[in-house]
C-alpha cells in the first residue's frame, strides 16, 4: 500500500505552516513533504516533525529568489557559486529533519543551449556527490512546461538518460505523476520502465491539479500498479485543495495511517 506524503506547501494552508504539521498527523498523514523550510529555522522543522510522529519525506533544495520567478539555477551556468552554496544552506535542514532525499531544481535555461546542459550536468552531479557521504539521494524533475514555461528539465526521458548516464547512486528521478501526464501522457508504462530509477512520487488530478480523485487519471489503478511494482518510495500529495484540505480527504481515507 503506498506511503502518502502530505505536501505542506499546498495542503493545510488554511492555517500557518508551522501548525500544518500536527494538521496531517490529525488527518491520518504519517509523512510530509513541502517545497522550502527555510523561512523558519531548522530545528523548528524537525521538533514539529518529531512531536507529531511524522517523517520527512522530501524538500527543495533553495531555488533562489521565488518570488522574482527563479525555479533553481542548476542548469545556469553563471550560477555555479550559488549552487554550490545553496547545498550548505539545506544541510541543516536535512539533518534537523532527518530527511533521505532532495530535490535539486533546474532553473529557467534553454535545453538546446549546450552551456545549460553541460552546466546541468555538473551541477547535478555536484550535488549528488556532495549529500552522499550524509546519506541524502537527490532527485530531478521534469516540470511541465504548462505550470512552468522555459523550465529547463520538461522531459522524462532527458532525466532518464542523463540518471543513466552519470551512473551515480544516489541520483534519482522525481517522478510527478501530474507533470508526466500533461508532457507525455501513457504515464502506467513510464513507471513501468523507469521505476529503477525512481527515488519519489507526486500526485494530482489532471488538468486542474486537485485531489487525486477524478478528472484525467483512474489513480487507484496507478496506485495498485505502485504496488505491483513493488514502489517503497513516498507518494507525495503535491496538489492544491479544492476547499478546505480536510473535506477533500475522502480519497485518501482507505490509506490513512500508513506507516513509513
Amino acid at each position: 500500500m503506498p506511503r502518502f506524503a502530505a505536501n505542506l506547501a499546498m495542503m493545510f494552508n488554511e492555517m500557518p505552516f508551522l501548525d500544518r504539521f500536527e494538521a496531517a498527523a490529525k488527518a491520518g498523514f504519517t509523512a510530509v513533504e513541502f517545497l522550502f523550510p527555510y523561512a523558519h529555522p531548522a530545528e523548528e522543522i524537525g521538533q514539529r516533525l518529531r512531536a507529531n510522529g511524522l517523517t520527512q519525506a522530501l524538500f527543495n533544495l533553495p531555488p533562489g529568489d521565488w518570488d522574482a520567478g527563479e525555479k533553481g539555477f542548476a542548469a545556469l551556468p553563471e550560477r555555479f557559486a550559488d549552487l554550490q552554496q545553496s547545498l550548505h544552506t539545506a544541510l541543516p535542514y536535512a539533518q534537523a529533519t532527518s530527511v533521505k532525499r532532495v530535490h535539486l531544481m533546474a532553473g529557467i535555461a534553454n535545453r538546446a543551449d549546450r552551456q545549460a546542459v553541460e552546466a546541468f550536468y555538473k551541477s547535478v552531479a555536484w550535488a549528488a556527490e556532495f549529500f552522499a557521504p550524509h546519506g541524502l539521494d537527490v532527485v530531478i524533475e521534469p516540470i511541465n512546461p504548462r505550470n512552468v514555461p522555459g523550465y529547463f528539465l520538461n522531459d522524462f526521458g532527458f532525466a532518464r538518460d542523463l540518471i543513466n548516464e552519470l551512473k551515480i547512486p544516489n541520483l534519482k528521478l522525481q517522478f510527478d505523476i501530474y507533470h508526466c501526464q500533461i508532457i507525455h501522457g501513457d504515464v502506467t508504462m513510464r513507471l513501468r520502465e523507469m521505476m529503477p530509477i525512481i527515488g519519489h512520487i507526486q500526485i494530482a488530478s489532471i488538468p486542474s491539479r486537485h485531489e487525486p480523485d477524478g478528472e484525467e487519471l483512474n489513480y487507484p489503478y496507478l496506485f495498485a500498479e505502485l504496488d505491483r511494482l513493488g514502489y517503497g518510495g513516498f507518494v507525495g500529495c503535491e496538489y492544491n485543495p479544492k476547499e478546505k484540505t480536510t473535506d477533500g480527504l475522502a480519497w485518501f481515507k482507505p490509506y490513512a495511517g500508513v506507516k513509513p
